[in-house]
């Protein structure tokens, strides 16, 4: 356990480094933190916060900085969460894809880091299916999901139909089938193909076939917004490894989607650090995450990834103020 005065030290030297990047020294600290200390004092205590894992110093420098437990108990026990002012943002009800891009925008136009949303869980079933003939034996499928979300993919049947025919089929899956789940039509498909008109018969397998990849594919995707904001943070633009490994990441999306997963299993904002565990991989790395829901039920989490030393009372607010706009705006389209 610490003391108060060690509390308020580590308090006011992680509050100076993420400030100013540098790495503060005893001066520094008797002068910020208002102790009336010699500085063999602060220095004594800077030892034990050391020796505790708090903070370390580095080889080139006389000053002290948080590492990643220092920032881990500043953040559970330290941090007061200041209710800043922020320009107060907008995020209108529109279809899904555009929330979601919409929102990650915001987060990084906010932080001023990168923002990443994983776009909403949908249920695998269809409330519309439409055929468009494009050319020759080249179909777009379009199709409209329960909550109003259209996707658009091109296939190319065997057979060239006629426009006529595919508005025929269409209105015959939308007629028997829609409001089924994916599943449920392809076990009723596999019964009744040989009593359906071939031609309808070999656009509702490619249907069933297209709405599954599109109605599933929800759970790996992640919109990302600001990488190139990392360029101008110190902590990054002065160690290009850093940054390679900051941009492999957003590149590979698969780790980043087990980030936000394991961020989804909680409610409320949560903070990742760098270097603390395995679920931040990368030490120069911290995420701020919370989910969002649509009509009460979670269905997805968004957050802002930057250094390790940023303001994590305003990336808090930031992401708090963005989920509830985001639910806000997914739970009340028209």
């Amino acid at each position: 356990m610490l003391d108060d005065r060690a509390k308020l030290l580590l308090k006011t030297l992680v509050e100076r480094y993420i400030a100013e990047g540098q790495p503060v020294g005893s001066r520094t600290l008797s002068r910020a933190s208002g102790l009336d200390l010699s500085p063999a004092t602060i220095r004594n205590v800077m030892s034990d916060l050391e020796g505790l894992g708090l903070i370390a110093s580095p080889h080139t420098s006389a000053g002290r900085i948080p590492t990643a437990r220092g920032y881990r108990l500043f953040v559970d026990t330290m941090l007061t969460a200041q209710r800043e002012h922020l320009a107060a943002p907008s995020l209108p009800p529109d279809q899904p894809q555009k929330v979601i891009a919409n929102a990650a925008n915001l987060l990084s136009s906010l932080s001023q880091f990168v923002g990443v949303v994983m776009a909403p869980r949908r249920a695998s079933i269809f409330r519309q299916i439409e055929f468009l003939k494009l050319s020759d034996r080249r179909l777009l499928v379009i199709i409209v999901s329960p909550d109003g979300d259209v996707q658009n993919r091109v296939i190319f049947p065997e057979t060239d139909y006629s426009q006529s025919q595919l508005v025929e089929a269409s209105n015959y899956i939308n007629a028997h089938y829609a409001g089924l789940s994916i599943e449920q039509v392809r076990d009723r498909l596999q019964l009744e193909v040989d009593q359906l008109r071939g031609e309808i018969a070999e656009l509702m397998q490619a249907a069933v076939k297209v709405s599954s990849e599109v109605l599933t594919e929800a759970h790996d995707e992640v919109v990302i917004a600001g990488e190139r904001n990392l360029l101008a943070v110190t902590d990054f633009s002065s160690d290009m490894s850093h940054l390679r490994r900051a941009f492999e990441l957003f590149e590979q999306k698969a780790q980043l989607m087990r980030l936000l997963d394991v961020s989804s299993q909680a409610e409320g904002v949560r903070i990742f650090i760098g270097g603390e565990s395995q679920v931040v991989p990368f030490d120069e790395l911290s995420i701020v995450s919370a989910n969002y829901e649509v009509d009460g039920q979670v269905v997805g989490t968004l957050g802002v990834i930057g250094p390790t030393r940023m303001p994590y009372d305003r990336m808090i607010q930031i992401v708090d103020i963005t989920s509830k706009l985001v639910t806000n705006a997914l739970s009340h389209r028209k």
